[in-house]
């Protein structure tokens, strides 16, 4: 549910509770219970994404974004348990990699919070749980640092190309391919071969641009139908009401 729903975020920019409704039968079609919760924490965390203020520090809108959408996490569930652990071990300042041996050792060692998926095959290391607190680790150790935060993603190990890939996603879309191209010192192909891992789509390659050109459209349909908003085309810009945030 994690990698295939998080861009109804970006389709309702500013706009959490219409992504959510928008994702939640998507969501749901393979996940339940805290497995659904972030998802939709990931969902929600795309869709503010547009209220990034120009010129404010990545890592500062990035932590405010995880801190709305952990508000709509069940305090019962152990994706809360998991996320206010987190935030006190990087808040404690002890580095990454201790962070994530505390994580390890309270989750997959001491099942705490409820959570025991260790017992599953490969120690339920493809667990949504696990992985969602490894992906905290590295987003909130990583302060916006693209290439930073797809390393601490990379080597906290467990399922990592997940935590990477929604993060490395997120702030590529906050710095745009340019941003992504500077922070590594070369430039990408914008080509995209779907049938590389994924079968029967009508074209095996797709190309970045023409994707934004659907997601664009995909947008004007969303602010206009179900945010009464306006798609201002002389301005070339959306006028969205959004809701009050902290």
């Amino acid at each position: 549910a994690q990698l295939t729903t998080e861009i109804f975020g970006l389709f309702a920019p500013g706009r959490p509770e219409i992504a959510l409704q928008m994702a939640s039968l998507p969501i749901r079609t393979t996940a339940r219970h805290d497995a659904a919760y972030i998802a939709e924490f990931y969902v929600t965390m795309h869709a503010l994404a547009a209220l990034h203020k120009e010129g404010q520090p990545l890592g500062e809108h990035l932590h405010w974004a995880a801190k709305q959408a952990r508000k709509r996490l069940p305090e019962a569930s152990y994706a809360a348990a998991m996320y206010d652990f987190v935030w006190l071990q990087y808040q404690s300042a002890i580095p990454w990699e201790q962070a994530r041996d505390a994580l390890h050792q309270r989750y997959q060692v001491e099942h705490a919070d409820g959570y025991d998926m260790s017992h599953k095959p490969g120690n339920g290391c493809y667990a949504g749980g696990i992985n969602f607190g490894a992906s905290l680790v590295s987003l909130f150790y990583g302060e916006g640092d693209l290439r930073e935060t797809i390393r601490i993603g990379t080597l906290a190990g467990w399922d990592s190309d997940n935590p990477t890939a929604t993060w490395g996603g997120l702030i590529g879309f906050l710095i745009s391919k340019q941003g992504v191209e500077a922070a590594f010192g070369r430039t990408f192909s914008d080509r995209y071969h779907i049938h590389r891992t994924r079968q029967g789509f009508p074209r095996p390659i797709e190309t970045f641009p023409e994707m934004a050109q659907r997601g664009v459209a995909i947008i004007d349909r969303v602010v206009s139908g179900e945010m009464q908003g306006v798609v201002d085309l002389r301005n070339d810009c959306w006028r969205i009401p959004l809701d009050k945030l902290d």
